[in-house]
């Protein structure tokens, strides 16, 4: 291979992990945002932003892509080479012991990562997008967050509940001190079904809270005097019923209706 050979296939390889791995996870995003499927991994306020950000990348790696290999990084200046690279320059005409190795893992470093960040970007393009696993829900289960913040707090009134998700219930659930409040509350529920590791005779209607994005995701469970042995883990349901208050201060779902469906095409609650 000549040496121009080399340069030109080296400044195409910067080119490629540069704007050609940008330019392809901008089309992505857009393809996503298109298909209304980036709320599989963002918040549906941050819909528009990632868009923005991706129209202003792809513009960018179009312009780049205009100029000629290996001028990238060329911003007009000839300040002629700093001391460290005139020193490495001259090691390298001397033949210094050190310059090759330095050379060589260098090179692996980038293909390697080269590789990596391709494997990535062929991934997205391969994979259909998919909602967060059921698995993960049931890991992240009783964890402390945000979501359950001020569950030690005293509830002083009861809030309007007519457009509670399992989100909010869950929420009322695991912080309201006045539960009889919201005995006899009806609900209309949409959820997946898990394990109730509290209970044998029932199971917990779950879905995940995402506030910016699937990384933040957190899982919200509501108990459900539900028969285990009806819906398999990870059923999507939709349950019609009421806010049932026990004794000792715990709250329910008893349900009148359960109806096994598809998953939304939107399955996130925000």
């Amino acid at each position: 291979m000549s040496e121009q050979t080399a340069i030109r296939a080296r400044a195409l390889g910067t080119r490629w992990l540069g704007v050609g791995l940008a330019a392809v996870i901008s089309v992505v995003t857009l393809g996503l945002g298109l298909t209304g499927r980036l709320n599989l991994y963002i918040s549906p306020e941050s819909v528009w932003f990632a868009c923005t950000a991706a129209v202003v990348t792809l513009a960018g790696a179009i312009w780049s892509c205009t100029l000629p290999l290996g001028e990238e990084g060329d911003h007009g200046h000839d300040h002629g080479p700093a001391p460290e690279v005139a020193d490495a320059a001259d090691d390298a005409d001397h033949g210094s012991p050190t310059a090759s190795p330095r050379r060589s893992l260098a090179g692996v470093g980038a293909v390697a990562g080269g590789v990596i960040a391709t494997g990535v970007v062929a991934a997205a393009l391969v994979l259909p997008p998919a909602s967060l696993s059921v698995e993960l829900a049931m890991s992240r289960a009783g964890e402390q967050s945000a979501l359950f913040a001020g569950s030690d707090t005293v509830a002083l009134g009861v809030a309007d509940t007519s457009t509670f998700g399992v989100g909010d219930w869950a929420s009322v659930f695991a912080a309201s001190t006045n539960t009889a409040a919201y005995d006899g509350a009806p609900v209309i529920l949409t959820g997946f079904v898990t394990p109730d590791s509290s209970a044998d005779d029932g199971v917990n209607l779950t879905r995940l809270v995402i506030t910016h994005c699937v990384i933040d995701a957190q899982t919200a469970a509501l108990p459900v005097d539900v028969d285990p042995d009806d819906y398999a883990t990870g059923q999507w349901v939709e349950i019609t019923g009421t806010v049932r208050a026990d004794a000792d201060g715990k709250l329910r779902i008893e349900p009148t209706d359960v109806v096994a469906i598809d998953e939304p095409g939107d399955p996130y609650e925000y």
